[in-house]
């Protein structure tokens, strides 16, 4: 049940779980100038985040869609964000086009707190799109805007999930925390939210809402791997509140823009796995496959 050591190894070790492929459902793939200036940005992480931030991965999109190949993600959510108004619409318009257009990429939409949000989001969903991403963050808007009241409705109704960056992590911003998104939860309780990095670096107040609010789930972007662990350290109680909603943690792993092989994420879900009895290979099965197959609607052959 040891995870890989390498790239070359996760191929092999999915199959050995039984597994067809990896569903990872936080990735990203942007147009190239906005990827470039991504990348350009965790160039000055030091000065941003106060530590260095080398991509792993940069390389052109082809190159990018052979890694995932080779890895055996088969199933993939690319998600996309605007930081300011005026992009959600046609950043929505590209990713519905280039999941037609790439094989294993599922249809994804983005908002923002902009009016005719709902009308790109309603054309998007209509078009099948299977996610959504939120970044608070990023766009430094605030979830609770009631330009955005309609969206979460319609996001709930659709019930697709939406994949949101509202933590503190990996710096806080104007709008962060999961108590601001709680109140949008109390609103919508038949919305399907995905924390992403499982709420960074408020770990435990994730778990909280995920045993509040049953349709919450947690994503395990750039958690329990050693870049992290010192700014996001996790609860004392991780695996036994792991055990206690094991359908509710989903891969996810920033490719590309992580600093270290996509196998290190993987490796710190299977020690998780292996740490602990009521876990094991059932947990990694859920976790890397069946629970995001589930949300995404994949059905049973996803």
């Amino acid at each position: 049940m040891s995870g890989p050591l390498t790239d070359a190894d996760v191929a092999p070790w999915v199959a050995s779980l039984g597994l067809p492929h990896l569903v990872d459902l936080h990735l990203h793939f942007l147009p190239d100038r906005m990827q470039q200036k991504v990348w350009a940005y965790f160039d000055e992480a030091a000065e941003h985040y106060g530590t260095p931030w080398p991509i792993q991965y940069r390389m052109s999109e082809e190159d990018r869609l052979d890694v995932l190949r080779k890895l055996n993600v088969g199933v993939f959510a690319p998600l996309v964000y605007p930081h300011k108004p005026g992009m959600g619409a046609w950043l929505t318009e590209w990713v519905l086009d280039f999941a037609a257009r790439t094989p294993g990429a599922v249809p994804t939409a983005t908002i923002y707190a902009e009016p005719g949000v709902t009308s790109y989001l309603g054309a998007a969903l209509e078009a099948g799109a299977r996610c959504v991403k939120a970044h608070v963050q990023v766009g430094g808007y605030d979830p609770r805007d009631p330009l955005l009241d309609q969206a979460w409705g319609m996001i709930a109704d659709a019930g697709v999930p939406v994949v949101i960056h509202c933590g503190h992590g990996p710096a806080p911003g104007e709008f962060t925390g999961l108590d601001v998104f709680e109140e949008v939860l109390r609103r919508h309780p038949a919305l399907t939210a995905v924390l992403a990095h499982a709420g960074m670096p408020e770990i435990g107040l994730a778990l909280d809402l995920a045993q509040r609010y049953p349709r919450l789930h947690l994503d395990t972007t750039m958690v329990g791997v050693a870049f992290t662990a010192g700014m996001s350290p996790l609860p004392d109680d991780w695996l036994d509140r792991l055990a206690a909603l094991p359908d509710r943690i989903v891969l996810g792993t920033d490719f590309p823009s992580i600093p270290y092989p996509y196998a290190e994420q993987l490796a710190a879900i299977a020690g998780w796995a292996q740490a602990d009895d009521r876990l094991g290979e059932p947990f990694l099965r859920a976790v890397l496959h069946d629970n995001p197959s589930r949300l995404l609607r994949l059905g049973t052959s996803g």
